[in-house]
């Protein structure tokens, strides 16, 4: 229904500006999106009005983009996104241009565009699709091309690079041969990009449709040594074959991304960085090892999401993954206590879910997957999150003077309780006695 207003309300704009006198085209994801069957949502429409002629016909619009001629006109939750024909020059920061200039012709805007799928013009009343850049041959050869000379447009705008992966990946597009060539050379540019813009086309290749495709390509194109060179540094970096046959370290990480499809973004970096450390503890004694890898790469993860802008919360989320998702291997002898505690801590379901991608991706047997989920299954939530029987006023109350005790005392008779070795509270202030001795009188 919310699809059928948009489109409704892009008619209504478009219908507005040719009675005016003007040209009005959808362009861009919106019609790639309809021609390849996928959901449309954000419509654009071009126009050769000016930004001045804009203001007039949609008075209620809000300007996203005066200096660009961009307006935006909203109805019901439905917004289209209206911009001026132009054309631009200049881009000394490789990602804004310096001098814009507006246009009559469309084919002028056209060309200042990213890829030749991004260009294409749709009728809005009668369907028609214009094609003055080859988009429709690349969608049907399932391409990503730059529009005119690839080295151009990444230049104007090095975050294309970026783009041009993301979208082959999301699409199940190849990158055209110039255009990959044009990254790998450019590749070095991207960090003049601000790390937030990275960071969100970082976010949507990992919890899109195929991540580990995203990463493939981000690794040939040589953006994943520039963007991320401690993921970059795990090629090459060999694994005991009894516990990881698949091979190296990469190659596992890749095999995990691959069992990914619109994945929770703190699950994604945690498939992605759970092994980063690996590269920096391996040794070679008996056998291949990697001890204390997990330590290793929790503290590389909160660096890498730190210089990427993450939130400090998200990437302390997938620094816990990291340095807890080979506790595993001990589930099957914790005492209770020590269950209960694993279990019970905030985002436990993405931390089991992690080991069941990293056991999957490995070949090894689920044996202790569905041990950890039986022995979870069978806990109650009041066995998992009892009533504290005493709290630090019921100390004051037996008589004790506060003190450093108190918190030690009272984490000491949690764990009794989640063992099931204390259940009342007579048993727990016996308890307490035992542990800081008959109060002063």
């Amino acid at each position: 229904m919310g699809e059928d207003r948009g489109a409704q309300l892009a008619r209504d704009v478009a219908a507005r500006l040719r009675e005016a006198g003007h040209e009005a085209f959808l362009v861009g994801g919106c019609v790639r999106d309809r021609l390849l069957g996928r959901p449309v949502h954000d419509r654009d429409l071009a126009t050769d009005a000016t930004p001045g002629e804009l203001r007039r016909l949609f008075p209620e619009a809000r300007e996203v983009g005066a200096h660009f001629g961009v307006v935006l006109v909203r109805r019901n939750g439905d917004e289209v996104q209206v911009a001026t024909y132009r054309s631009e020059s200049s881009y000394r920061d490789g990602r804004h241009p310096d001098a814009v200039r507006f246009e009559r012709d469309v084919r002028a805007d056209l060309r200042r565009r990213d890829f030749t799928i991004n260009a294409l013009l749709e009728d809005p009343f009668t369907g028609e699709v214009i094609d003055h850049v080859g988009g429709l041959a690349d969608l049907q050869a399932r391409l990503i091309r730059a529009i005119g000379e690839p080295r151009e447009r990444f230049a104007e705008d090095h975050l294309r690079m970026l783009r041009a992966v993301r979208l082959a990946a999301e699409l199940g597009f190849e990158i055209e041969a110039r255009t990959m060539a044009a990254i790998v050379e450019l590749a070095p540019a991207i960090l003049r990009i601000s790390a937030e813009r990275i960071r969100e086309e970082l976010s949507r290749i990992l919890t899109g449709s195929n991540p580990k495709r995203g990463f493939e390509l981000l690794d040939a194109s040589r953006l994943l040594i520039e963007i991320l060179p401690e993921v970059a540094r795990m090629k090459g970096v060999q694994q005991p074959p009894d516990h990881h046959p698949e091979g190296d370290v990469w190659t596992h990480t890749l095999l995990m991304l691959g069992e990914l499809r619109q994945a929770p973004l703190d699950l994604a970096w945690g498939c992605l960085l759970h092994d980063v450390g690996k590269p920096l503890t391996q040794t070679f004694e008996d056998r291949i090892r990697f001890s204390g890898h997990e330590k290793a790469g929790a503290e590389l993860a909160r660096k890498i999401l730190g210089r990427l802008r993450y939130p400090t919360e998200l990437a302390e989320r997938v620094a816990r993954l990291v340095a807890q998702h080979m506790r595993f291997k001990d589930a099957e002898k914790m005492t209770d206590a020590t269950f209960k505690r694993f279990v019970r801590q905030p985002g436990f379901e993405t931390l089991l879910e992690l080991y069941r991608i990293d056991l999957a991706s490995s070949g090894r047997p689920m044996a202790v997957y569905e041990a950890v989920r039986r022995r979870l299954e069978a806990l109650p939530p009041e066995a998992l999150h009892p009533a504290p029987l005493l709290r630090g006023r019921d100390l004051l109350a037996m008589g004790y003077a506060p003190g450093r005790d108190f918190s030690r005392a009272l984490k000491a008779l949690e764990e009794e309780q989640l063992s099931g070795r204390i259940a009342t509270r007579g048993e727990a202030e016996e308890f307490i006695r035992r542990v800081l001795g008959s109060p002063a009188t």
